[in-house]
């Protein structure tokens, strides 16, 4: 049986995107009517499209900068999250 590299394929998806496959992958792993090989497709799906929604979302938190005015005028400094300080 050939396997789809879904991690390949979620890399195209913006976050948004991502998100909303997710919650219909959600949504039809919760009526729990499908059946077991088709459960475990699209659970593995979600899991590819829950490590992109993390990974976009580390990539964003990465470019965050919080312009500071001072003394000296503004200043960039790197974002960090309450309670990682």
């Amino acid at each position: 049986m050939a396997k789809n590299n879904p991690d390949k394929e979620n890399r195209e998806l913006t976050y948004e995107e991502a998100a909303n496959e997710l919650e219909k992958a959600i949504a039809l792993l919760e009526k729990g009517d499908l059946p077991l090989e088709q459960a475990i497709q699209v659970f593995e799906k979600a899991v590819g499209l829950v490590r992109l929604c993390n990974m976009k979302l580390d990539e964003i938190e990465k470019k965050i900068t919080i312009l500071v005015e001072g003394k000296d005028g503004v200043r960039e400094t790197d974002f960090v999250p309450d309670g990682l300080s």
